[in-house]
């Protein structure tokens, strides 16, 4: 148990790091004179490293262990990655740093996954993958309010430096309490990227990769990029009041992701609760894409609703877990989770394109309403595929069948 408290408290980090660029948009764009496509180079820099970094976490999960493998990570990549970040002088560096910190987090919650898979039931799964979500999301909450707080009161530079320090000190901490579990002699022995392949000629999870891509984009996207441009262009929203609104959208995603954890055994199903959660965050977007810039209060609404609806990563990593043999637990969580922060990735590069290309002078609104649609259709489509997946209701256990 202390392990796994070691691994959340390394989870929030992790959470942290890829939200708090909206906070820090003020003092970035005048400290180093930071752009919109500076600030998402550098927030897609720190997912395209977390996603792709997930082909040699799952490997060296079922090979090493979650202990090491999170450990040395973390500290190598998010705690250096962080002090760099407090270190930097330009654009670049930021963006270097952004990368780094992605690579430390990679492992994070893979580890987790895989000690919650081979602990516990599969019927479970779901619910503790959920709940550590929502228990990791007070990263989120701390990459508010009071992160705009600290920058404010000590400069952003000694708050990154610390929480670099910070950081080390919690990978220390996994080294020292988390204890890998057992493995049987068949997880023991193919480890090579090869599993992969074989994952990835599953029809079974071919429905459920492409809403596992984009659930996660618009939440994480808007969240911890484009909600401090957007309230600061369209409301003259300040710090503290940008540190407000996204610390009340960061307490929905933390509602969302404990919403999301019991709803699939109370309904028997997972697929359609993923289907009615993101068909919600749907709505939410469309109508932001076409009324932009309502009252501050419907929008930061809005906003919390899309953290609520958007909280279904947990119940779609179970979804396709139930199909994955046992041998390949490691590789399973960490290709649907490259899928997961790999759209987030790509979609804040493609949303930078996206608001730079519709921009109008005079009309801020117009590059939103652009921005909004854009995670609309994407996710409509995503949706559209998914409801062709198999079904995988927590009861009937189907790893039995493909193991």
């Amino acid at each position: 148990m202390a392990g796994i408290v070691a691994l959340a408290i390394s989870y929030v980090l992790s959470q942290f790091y890829r939200s708090f660029l909206a906070v820090l948009t003020p003092a970035l764009s005048v400290d180093l004179a930071m752009t919109k496509t500076d600030l998402s180079l550098a927030s897609g820099a720190y997912f395209f490293a977390f996603a792709f970094a997930q082909f040699g976490v799952g490997v060296s999960l079922d090979r090493y262990g979650p202990r090491y493998t999170a450990a040395i990570l973390h500290a190598a990549g998010a705690g250096l990655g962080a002090m760099l970040f407090a270190a930097a002088t330009a654009p670049w560096m930021i963006t270097l740093a952004m990368a780094l910190i992605g690579l430390g987090c990679a492992p994070v919650m893979m580890a987790l996954l895989v000690i919650f898979a081979r602990t516990f039931s599969p019927a479970r799964f779901a619910v503790l993958a959920s709940w550590m979500v929502a228990f990791g999301t007070a990263g989120n909450v701390i990459g508010a309010a009071p992160l705009a707080a600290a920058a404010g009161a000590f400069g952003w530079r000694p708050v990154m430096a610390a929480l670099g320090v910070i950081t080390v000190l919690v990978a220390l901490s996994i080294v020292l309490l988390v204890r890998d579990p057992a493995r049987s002699q068949e997880q023991s022995g193919k480890t090579g990227l090869s599993g992969y392949l074989e994952l990835l000629r599953m029809p079974v999870l071919w429905a459920i990769i492409p809403l596992t891509a984009i659930n996660y984009a618009p939440v994480s996207g808007i969240r911890g990029l484009w909600a401090g441009p957007y309230l600061a262009d369209l409301y003259g929203a300040d710090a503290m009041m940008i540190g407000r609104v996204t610390l009340f959208m960061a307490l929905a995603m933390v509602a969302g992701a404990l919403a999301y954890g019991p709803l699939d055994v109370w309904f028997g199903t997972r697929k359609w609760v993923a289907v009615g959660g993101n068909a919600v965050s749907l709505a939410a977007l469309v109508f932001l894409a076409w009324q932009p810039a309502p009252s501050l209060v419907v929008a930061s609404l809005l906003l919390m609703v899309i953290g609520v609806a958007g909280g279904s990563y947990g119940l779609l990593m179970a979804h396709a877990r139930a199909f994955v043999p046992a041998r390949l637990t490691g590789r399973g969580v960490t290709l649907m989770n490259f899928f997961a922060i790999g759209g987030v990735g790509a979609m804040q590069f493609a949303t930078g394109a996206v608001v730079g290309s519709t921009a109008v002078a005079g009309d801020p609104a117009a590059a939103y309403s652009a921005l909004f649609g854009f995670y609309a259709l994407l996710l409509a489509a995503a949706l559209a595929i998914y409801l062709f997946a198999r079904d995988a209701p927590p009861e009937t256990h189907l790893r039995s069948a493909v193991d």
